[in-house]
């Protein structure tokens, strides 16, 4: 039996809540983690249209990108849209989960299925984030080390880019001396000790920290563990917001345009002009415009996103294309991603996309 807690805990390891904004309300917004899963509707946004498809396709869970209660709600009496929602949704046994500035923050998110869909080639984060990443420092018998070191990588330490299994050690000598209540691996009681020891340093993502101590506490063969962690100030390179990567061939500016409305299937696009070639594109799903300098300063051509207010049109400045596609239009392929994710790991369990348009701006 597949429960909702089931699926949420699955998403939330691909999108961990922690690293959602401190804004935002990703997570169990309804419902009990503990039922069981009869189907799943995957959508952009939760409204009553939303839970009306969800009970006619029998889905008690509705996994949303954004989240139906962005802001505390004092009431609950149907006088607008959210109470509404979250009303129809109790009373029908409807969970809703939102999975929303998270699953923006990470690299195989909301941004690289936008990329996706534009045929972006080497693509990497726009704004990596700092202050993100955990540095452990841990003393290792030389005997034991690989042992210990796999099964810290398993728990998601040492990856860097594109590489995996990282680690810096350094050989020496541990001293220790156990006391009456020890039971040493090596040594005897009341007796100092000298073994050979790997100092370990490896750095891991702050949101795995819990698994990667479970894991060196339990592979490790020693009843006490030394460990010292340290809080890094490096930018993290999977960890962070927007996109960036280049198209395969240059496009002219118009080309461009017209190269966007066919893939995304655009009625329109808001844009500034430029005078060159469209071939480093920067994008971010939903209101993006707070990273227009950083699309600036690492050299975009244009840059995609949404709800960019008049003034901001000016910033570009002409060093890049600024193409407001508009919010609905840059996330709706994100039901697809989860979707995706969910079928992928529960074949078994029906998982739908929502046929219903919840973009609330129309046009003439």
């Amino acid at each position: 039996m597949v429960k909702i807690k089931d699926i949420t805990n699955y998403l939330e390891s691909i999108a961990p809540r922690s690293l959602q904004e401190s804004y935002d309300n990703a997570g169990l917004i309804t419902g009990n983690g503990n039922e069981e899963v009869k189907g799943i509707l995957c959508t952009l946004d939760c409204i009553e249209s939303i839970v009306d498809e969800a009970i006619q396709k029998k889905c008690n869970l509705i996994v949303a990108h954004h989240p139906i209660v962005f802001r505390g709600l004092k009431q609950l009496n149907g006088k607008n849209y959210v109470e509404r929602t979250v009303i129809k949704a109790i009373k029908n046994d409807i969970a809703i989960y939102a999975i929303h500035t998270n699953l923006d923050n990470v690299m195989n998110g909301v941004n690289a299925k936008f990329a996706s869909l534009i045929g972006l080639q080497d693509i990497k984060i726009l704004a990596p984030k700092a202050n993100t990443l955990l540095k452990l420092e841990t003393f290792i018998p030389v005997e034991q080390t690989e042992e210990v070191l796999d099964a810290i990588h398993s728990a998601g330490a040492g990856n860097i880019g594109n590489y995996s299994e990282c680690s810096f050690r350094i050989l020496g000598t541990g001293s220790f001396k156990p006391n009456e209540d020890a039971n040493p691996l090596v040594g005897t009681k009341n007796q100092k000790e000298l073994v050979q020891e790997n100092k370990v340093e490896i750095i891991f993502p702050e949101y795995a920290k819990g698994n990667v101590l479970g894991a060196l506490n339990q592979a490790h063969p020693y009843d006490e563990v030394a460990y010292y962690l340290t809080k890094l100030e490096n930018k993290n390179n999977q960890i962070g917001s927007g996109m960036i990567g280049t198209l395969k061939d240059a496009l002219e500016p118009e080309a461009f345009l017209k190269y966007l409305k066919e893939k995304l299937k655009l009625d329109l696009i808001k844009f500034t002009p430029v005078q060159k070639e469209i071939k480093c594109v920067a994008l971010c799903g939903g209101s993006g415009s707070f990273l227009l300098k950083a699309a600036i300063a690492q050299g975009a051509d244009a840059y995609i996103s949404a709800d960019f207010k008049y003034h901001e049109y000016f910033d570009a400045e002409q060093k890049v294309m600024i193409a407001d596609i508009g919010h609905y239009e840059s996330e709706v392929a994100t039901k697809e991603l989860l979707d995706a994710f969910i079928s992928e790991k529960f074949p078994n369990i029906a998982s739908y996309l929502s046929e219903v348009d919840t973009n609330p701006v129309q046009y003439f």
